[in-house]
């Protein structure tokens, strides 16, 4: 229970700071009510805390996209509402996004994700990128190459470049969202459904 709230008052915080370097222990700690050695008790250190809050946040992302191409037949559908979600996610939890996905990894920690360290095997066999996987094995319908999961790190990719650069420069002139994700669908969608 105590995790739980340790947790809560860590991702409460990171929203409302936007800053994990403006989180500290002891503000974790008055918010809940504990000393740092109670938190301690549960995580090893802050950043080990922090993974664990973006971990939880990740999980929350996995499962709004599955919801959000849900409602789609098509394949290219649904990977444009995967997509759209992803950005729209990634936007509005910056902090989480950066600790994730945009950080160098410090003092020789793994970053983890689906409860896994983040290392090329494990991004393969985590349940987030293997819904990916299953979204471009549904664009590649019979075609061997590029096998899905080469697919798969393209479209992440592309839609990783998307959130990152939007959050790491907020003012530029970018173009509409949706725009610039339905013209790499459609890209997408004349490579694939075009005859050989």
């Amino acid at each position: 229970m105590l995790r739980e709230e340790i947790l809560a008052a860590a991702d409460a915080l990171l929203i409302e700071t936007a800053s994990e370097e403006a989180v500290s222990i002891r503000a974790i700690g008055d918010r809940v009510g504990v000393s740092a050695p109670s938190i301690y008790r549960h995580f090893t250190d802050k950043d080990d805390l922090m993974f664990a809050v973006c971990e939880r946040t990740f999980g929350r992302l996995d499962e709004a996209m599955e919801k959000a191409a849900i409602e789609f037949d098509d394949p290219y559908d649904a990977l444009l509402a995967r997509g759209r979600t992803y950005v729209e996610f990634g936007l509005e939890h910056p902090e989480h996004y950066r600790v994730m996905l945009m950080d160098t990894v410090k003092d020789s920690k793994s970053i983890e994700f689906d409860g896994h360290h983040l290392s090329g095997e494990v991004v393969q066999g985590s349940q987030a990128f293997n819904h990916l996987v299953e979204a471009a094995r549904g664009i590649l319908g019979r075609r061997r190459t590029p096998d899905p999961v080469t697919l798969a790190f393209e479209i992440w990719a592309f839609i990783h470049g998307v959130t990152s650069l939007r959050i790491t420069f907020p003012t530029m002139p970018w173009p509409p969202l949706e725009q610039q994700l339905a013209n790499y669908n459609d890209a997408l969608r004349a490579r694939f459904t075009t005859k050989r």
